[in-house]
């Protein structure tokens, strides 16, 4: 199953964070990389008063469950698992961030159900939202919509009315175009950020 999966990070050294956190997630069991976008510097939203997030998304196809439900739910257990490798602190909403990462999209699949308890963030109130994918906030957020455009421009979402790219255009016109800078490439062979 085909996932896609934002990273961000702004606390430490976001550019090294992000490139170690794609080779974790290449390593997966059963998972296989398929792609990565280029890495863009975004204004953090909702609280402005902290630095600047870095912001990727990587292409991955990973074991589908029995179920797409199962599928995405096993795949959230790891990203969680992840987050609190990295040393993820339970912070509020838009704050800092050592490593975020957010299950995006789930091949076609059109997916809400409970949370399992292992995918919860650290330090999270025990009413968590469900697992909703596509990501509800995706269509909204240029730093989710400029790098998953490098990846997969012509993708319509389960749900969306647009495609990827149209929804980032859209976006980009109301953040206005310093919201989202593109600083980066990925660098397959070496496994890092190349400016």
């Amino acid at each position: 199953m085909r996932a896609y999966v934002g990273l961000g990070s702004n606390v430490g050294t976001p550019a090294a964070t992000l490139a170690a956190a794609v080779t974790v997630l290449a390593a997966l069991p059963g998972a296989r990389l398929r792609g990565v976008s280029r890495l863009y510097a975004t204004r953090p939203v909702g609280v402005v008063g902290q630095p600047e997030f870095r912001n990727a998304v990587a292409a991955i196809d990973v074991p589908a469950g029995p179920d797409p439900a199962t599928g995405a739910s096993a795949l959230l257990v790891a990203l969680k698992q992840i987050e609190q490798a990295f040393g993820r602190r339970a912070r509020g909403r838009w704050g800092p961030r050592e490593l975020d990462l957010d299950l995006l999209v789930f091949g076609r699949h059109a997916i809400q159900v409970e949370r399992p308890s292992a995918g919860r963030r650290a330090g999270s109130a025990k009413t968590t939202p469900p697992l909703v994918v596509p990501h509800p906030e995706a269509q909204r957020r240029l730093f989710v919509l400029a790098p998953l455009a490098d990846l997969a421009p012509g993708l319509v979402p389960p749900g969306w009315a647009e495609s990827v790219t149209s929804a980032a255009l859209r976006a980009r016109r109301i953040e206005g175009p310093g919201a989202v800078r593109a600083i980066a490439r990925w660098d397959a062979e070496a496994g890092r950020w190349r400016s």
